[in-house]
């Protein structure tokens, strides 16, 4: 298996490595090689033109000499005498040591001295004339420095060898000064050959690697590629006929930091081990009882309550139903004495096989309570009529609720915890010595991750969002639109006309959102719509929310009527929403022509209103 393991990654990768070394290996050698010889050519080059300049002047330096030797005949002083004796001595002193430079080379000169057997032999017929020349030269200003200086005639036979060897000096200088540059031309020509000789190489070169390493590899690739295509469809095609079950326990895995990053943000959540020792508590959970987080010393009780005989029944629940769970109201209290109704579950699970602990699930139904013993006393008072009718929308809310926090808290139990639990017995049965059983496994727990996912949001979308409490109506609305787009695949759109962002009180803000909430709902289940629009507007005194859709529509006088069922009890939540801020509601609906709820909220006198809009006429 190990050795399977290898053909499509560290196989292919190495051969490709190889073959690209040795391509660029050549490539570099022949570079290489190339720069060396050309250096090395341009080397023995470089000093050609500076021997060829050299050996020209030295036929011009020879007419001087020869030319100031003559002139001696003419002197008519003793000074003029010397002055032509300084510039032949001078002259003589360069010509000369040019010409052994020529032969033997020189570092100041530039001249390298290594000549060609030819050069040399053009040389030793050279030589003598040279010396002839030197010499007749030297001993006439041996002559003119002697002391008295003598006539001219004790030199002439001097000036007359100097005259008689200059023309031979200059023929003979002439064939090497031609040989020189013979010799140059010739290195020319071999440079231009070993450059097109390189050129050619170098383009063989690469056509033998494009024939024999970059084509081969190239289909070497494409084969690759060919082969992860076809396992990609068949691995998708073994994802489609896997087992929903393997699918959720992967996913579990693959999101559950997603999973326990929701719950901790949207949900009271806590752990805790089944003797009430708290393990890990949410952000909601530890705001609300401003506690840490992970207090994982403390107790749960002591946690929830202040008070002793609230703890003693909290610490009952979880004794007797540590092993089989439990769903129910608990009442706490806060350090600062704030009375708290908390609707709880509490969910077993085990995150190992020697270790169990409680999943604890929570919502805040204080305000639910409060309006619970509101109602009883009013009804003590006398309002029975009135009070009754409210009793039984109460009584409606409370059940709508309670069903809701069953139903997360069944889809938690039945579902996230016993997946969870599966999840790692499925994790511990993947043998991983088994590659391809392995990797069949993986994704066929792919695409039942994104269920359990997207059921999860579902679960956790309905409760209250942080952006609500945090940001405020309109961030949570825009959370809302967001959300309910991705997972009904509905045109949900929210235009803010008037840049409306106050914050409101609390209460209102959520009793808001509840209603613009069961509207896009009943326009997503009932209307059979195709978009939603959402616009927002205020002036000063007046926040407007319009819900529109394009969907079948109804009869708005019927709705009045049906008492039971969703559409009824939906319209009758709404309005008594309405009601409790001050608000009010309209509604205006026709049979194929859609829908559109209006909601006309009063605004406290210091909202901001630089930007006015006209409101909808009801």
């Amino acid at each position: 298996m190990n050795n399977n393991s290898n053909t499509l990654d560290q196989r292919t990768f190495g051969k490709l490595s190889r073959l690209y070394v040795i391509a660029l290996t050549v490539i570099a050698l022949s570079i290489i090689v190339s720069q060396y010889l050309v250096r090395k050519h341009l080397n023995t080059q470089e000093s050609d033109s500076t021997i060829i300049n050299v050996a020209g002047r030295q036929r011009m330096l020879s007419q001087k000499l020869t030319k100031d030797v003559v002139k001696l005949s003419s002197a008519k002083n003793l000074e003029a005498q010397l002055q032509l004796k300084n510039q032949i001595k001078q002259t003589l002193l360069l010509w000369e040591t040019s010409h052994y430079a020529l032969q033997n080379g020189s570092d100041s000169m530039g001249l390298p001295g290594d000549n060609s057997k030819a050069i040399q032999q053009k040389f030793k017929k050279l030589n003598p004339v040279f010396l002839s020349i030197s010499n007749a030269s030297k001993s006439i200003i041996s002559k003119i420095e002697n002391t008295p200086p003598l006539p001219l005639t004790q030199y002439e036979a001097a000036i007359e060898t100097v005259t008689n060897a200059e023309s031979n000096f200059l023929v003979l200088m002439d064939d090497i000064v031609n040989q020189y540059d013979v010799e140059a031309s010739k290195k020319v020509n071999w440079l231009r050959q070993l450059e097109s000789f390189i050129t050619i190489f170098t383009l063989l070169v690469l056509l033998l690697e494009f024939l024999f390493i970059f084509w081969p590899t190239a289909k070497n690739i494409r084969g690759t590629l060919s082969d992860l295509l076809r396992a990609e469809r068949k691995a998708k095609k073994m994802a489609i006929e896997a087992d929903e079950l393997s699918l959720a326990k992967e996913k579990s895995i693959k999101e559950l930091r997603a999973l326990n990053y929701a719950m901790d943000e949207t949900l009271l959540f806590a752990r805790i081990t089944p003797n009430g020792s708290l393990v890990h508590m949410g952000k909601k959970f530890s705001k609300l009882f401003r506690v840490s987080r992970f207090s994982v010393s403390s107790s749960f009780a002591e946690i929830l309550s202040i008070h002793e005989n609230e703890q003693v029944i909290i610490e009952n629940i979880i004794t007797k139903h540590k092993k089989i769970g439990w769903q129910g109201e608990v009442k706490a209290t806060t350090k600062d004495e704030k009375d708290i109704w908390l609707e709880m579950a509490f969910i077993p699970f085990n995150p190992s096989e020697d270790k169990s602990e409680l999943l604890i699930i929570a919502s805040d139904i204080t305000y639910r309570k409060e309006a619970q013993l509101e109602i009883e006393r009013l009804t003590k008072q006398g309002f029975d009529e009135k009070m009754n009718h409210q009793k039984i929308i109460s009584s409606q809310i409370i059940e709508n609720q309670e069903k809701e926090q069953s139903r997360i808290a069944k889809d938690v139990h039945d579902g996230i915890g016993q997946m969870l639990t599966g999840l790692k017995y499925n994790l511990e049965s993947i043998n991983l010595s088994d590659t391809e059983k392995a990797s069949q496994k993986i994704e066929y727990l792919k695409e039942l991750a994104l269920n359990i996912i997207k059921g999860v949001r579902t679960a956790t979308f309905n409760l209250t969002p942080p952006e609500l409490s945090d940001h405020g109506i309109v961030p949570a609305i825009t959370k809302l639109t967001q959300e309910l787009t991705k997972l009904t695949n509905k045109n949900i759109q929210l235009f803010n006309k008037s840049n409306f962002n106050q914050r409101l009180d609390s209460l209102v803000e959520i009793n808001i959102y509840r209603i613009v909430q069961e509207a896009i709902n009943n326009a997503i289940k009932y209307a059979d719509s195709s978009y939603i629009i959402v616009s927002l507007s205020h002036s000063e005194n007046i926040l407007s929310i319009v819900i529109d859709d394009n969907g079948k529509g109804f009869n708005p006088n019927k709705v009045d009527k049906v008492k039971n069922g969703d559409g009824g009890m939906g319209m009758t939540f709404m309005k008594e929403r309405i009601k409790y801020i001050d608000g009010r509601l309209f509604l205006s609906s026709e049979a194929g022509k859609g829908t559109r709820v209006t909601l006309n909220i009063p605004l406290p006198k210091q909202v901001d209103s630089e930007k006015l809009v006209n409101l909808p006429t009801i």
